[in-house]
C-alpha cells in the first residue's frame, strides 16, 4: 500500500498521468528505429553531440558525463561539488568550445548556495586527462530558484564566436523588464566572459529581455530560436533579436486585448509559435534537416515535459514562420527534457522522470 501511494504521489507531483511515464522495465520502449542507449540516469538536463562523436550530458545533481552512443558506456564522468540541486535547479546548461579538441574548454551553467542565497553562474572548465580543471567564472550573480532558471547555451560558428545564455525570472516577475538585471534574459558574451562591443546596452551582457523561462536554444540558418515556458497558457517559440522585448510578465504569447498598448509602446517581439490556451511545458530545442528522417526536414524539434512529446515545428523557407506542426511519441517515454542530433541524422532524447528511471534514447527512423 505504501509503495502504491508513493507512486501515485510521485505522478501527481510531476503533473503527469501515471500511464504516460515509463516503468523501470525499459525494454518496452524499444521498437524498430528506437533504441535505449543508457538507463539509470537521474534528471539529465542537457545532451549535446560532441565533435568527438560522443554525447555529453549534464544531470541536475552536478554530474557531467560523456557517453558512447554506440554502446551506452560512460567514457567520462565528473561531479562539480559546488552544485546544489533544489527542485529544478542544479547543474543545467552545457556547451563545448568550437576548438574543444585543441583547448578542452567546456562551458556549464549551474546553481549553488552563497550563504542563504541561491545563485547561478556560467563557468568555463578545461577538460584534460579525464578530469575538469581550471574553473573560470565568466558571469555570476544571477538569481536562482527551485523553478524558472532557464540556462540553455549556444555558441555561434565563425571566426569571432559568441556564447548565448538564457536565464529565467527565478519566480521574480519584476526582473525580466529591467535591462540592468540578468534574469529573464538572453545574454550574449565573448567566450572569455567579456561583453561584446556591439551588444545593445553598453557594458551589459543583455541581448534580449522580457523572458519567463526559456529552456531551449538553437541557431539555424543564422536565426536564433528559443522555446519558453508559459504560465498556465501560451508556451512560446521566439526568434531572438538584438535589444528586443519579449513581453513577460505584461504579455503572454501573441499581443492581444489589453496587451496591445504595452506591445506598441515597448516594441514587443511576438512569438512565431504559441501553445494557445494550454501549456506543454516546452524544453530542449534542435533543428533537423537530414535525409534520414525526411518527415522532419527543415523543422524545429522541441521536447515537452507536460505533453511528454516531441513537437515538430516545420519552418517556412525563410525560417521566419511555422507552416506545419505535429506531435510525435506522446506519452511513450514520459517527460522529455532535451535532444541532440548526430551528423548522420539520428535524434537522441533524454527523459526527466526521476527516481533513477531516466533514459537516453536513440531514434533513427519513424
Amino acid at each position: 500500500m505504501k509503495q502504491l501511494f508513493g507512486s501515485l504521489l510521485y505522478c501527481l507531483l510531476l503533473s503527469a498521468n501515471c500511464n504516460d511515464g515509463p516503468s523501470s522495465d525499459t525494454s518496452r520502449l524499444a521498437a524498430p528505429g528506437i533504441r535505449v542507449v543508457k538507463e539509470g540516469l537521474e534528471y539529465p538536463w542537457e545532451i549535446l553531440w560532441g565533435k568527438d562523436g560522443q554525447i555529453w550530458m549534464t544531470e541536475r545533481d552536478g554530474a557531467i558525463s560523456r557517453i558512447d552512443p554506440a554502446t551506452g558506456n560512460t567514457t567520462f564522468s565528473f561531479t562539480i561539488p559546488e552544485v546544489r540541486s533544489r527542485n529544478e535547479g542544479g547543474m543545467l546548461g552545457l556547451a563545448l568550445d568550437p576548438n574543444f579538441s585543441d583547448n578542452g574548454y567546456l562551458y556549464v551553467v549551474y546553481d549553488y548556495e552563497n550563504g542563504r542565497d541561491y545563485k547561478e553562474k556560467l563557468v568555463r572548465y578545461t577538460f584534460h586527462q579525464q578530469s575538469l580543471t581550471n574553473p573560470t567564472v565568466l558571469i555570476d550573480g544571477i538569481e536562482a530558484a527551485g523553478i524558472h532558471n532557464g540556462s540553455r547555451l549556444w555558441i555561434t560558428d565563425g571566426p569571432d564566436p559568441k556564447i548565448f545564455m538564457t536565464t529565467g525570472d527565478a519566480s521574480r516577475q519584476g526582473l525580466p523588464q529591467q535591462t540592468k538585471t540578468l534574469n529573464g534574459k538572453v545574454l550574449r558574451l565573448n567566450l572569455d566572459g567579456s561583453v561584446p562591443a556591439d551588444n545593445p546596452f553598453p557594458d551589459n551582457p543583455v541581448w534580449s529581455y522580457g523572458h519567463r523561462n526559456p529552456q531551449g536554444l538553437v541557431m539555424a540558418n543564422g536565426i536564433l530560436y528559443s522555446s519558453e515556458h508559459g504560465a498556465t497558457t501560451e508556451d512560446e517559440v521566439n526568434i531572438i533579436e538584438k535589444a528586443r522585448n519579449y513581453g513577460w510578465p505584461e504579455v503572454e504569447g501573441p499581443c492581444d486585448g489589453h496587451e496591445l498598448e504595452f506591445c506598441h509602446l515597448h516594441r514587443v517581439k511576438e512569438p512565431v509559435w504559441s501553445s494557445g490556451d494550454h501549456t506543454l511545458a516546452v524544453c530542449g530545442l534542435d533543428y533537423y534537416n537530414h535525409d534520414r528522417i525526411p518527415q522532419w526536414k527543415n523543422s524545429l524539434l522541441m521536447l515537452t515535459l507536460k505533453n511528454a512529446s516531441i513537437e515538430q515545428l516545420q519552418l517556412s523557407a525563410d525560417g521566419h514562420s511555422i507552416v506545419r506542426t505535429k506531435s510525435w511519441f506522446k506519452g511513450r517515454f514520459g517527460r522529455l527534457r532535451d535532444c541532440c542530433i548526430s551528423p548522420d541524422g539520428k535524434l537522441y532524447i533524454c527523459t526527466s522522470n526521476g527516481g533513477k528511471r531516466d533514459v537516453l534514447v536513440e531514434i533513427s527512423s519513424l
